[in-house]
């Protein structure tokens, strides 16, 4: 024994570190186990758009979107590829993202499209009516 110690580098640990940091605290908004999805969102005039980056998904078998209760949930999959490997930052496994849409968006009408490793939603946002309604009170 050479009686040196063998100082193993520091950024094989930075990736994880990093992966930690910007997926939030373990649970806090998702499911144990899974990994987040990083998106963009904005209202295009009458129209939520969702951006959501999925990399290497094939969405027409591994990516489910749901509406709940005006909460607009994206699940998508990525198998483990089972060649050798050295080394990977990829993330494979169950991707989740829940986001509440706007008031009066209309979630039965959403669309999505997929193109580059992009996945669009967008769902129409009526915009509500600024008019004055009058009430009557009947007299009993």
């Amino acid at each position: 024994m050479s009686g040196m110690i063998e100082r193993l580098p520091l950024w094989p640990t930075l990736p994880d570190l990093f992966g930690w940091v910007e997926g939030g605290l373990p649970g806090a908004h998702m499911a144990v186990g899974t990994h987040g999805i990083r998106i963009e969102e904005h209202l295009a005039g009458e129209t939520y758009v969702l951006r959501a980056e999925l990399p290497g998904i094939d969405p027409a078998k591994d990516v489910e979107i749901t509406v709940t209760e005006g909460v607009l949930t994206l699940r998508a999959e990525r198998g483990e590829e089972t060649a050798e490997k050295h080394r990977t930052e990829f993330r494979y496994g169950t991707f989740t993202r829940s986001v509440r849409l706007p008031a009066g968006a209309n979630g039965d009408e959403a669309t999505a499209e997929y193109k580059d490793g992009v996945l669009t939603i967008t769902v129409p946002v009526p915009e509500a009516k600024a008019g004055t309604r009058t009430i009557p009170v009947r007299h009993g």
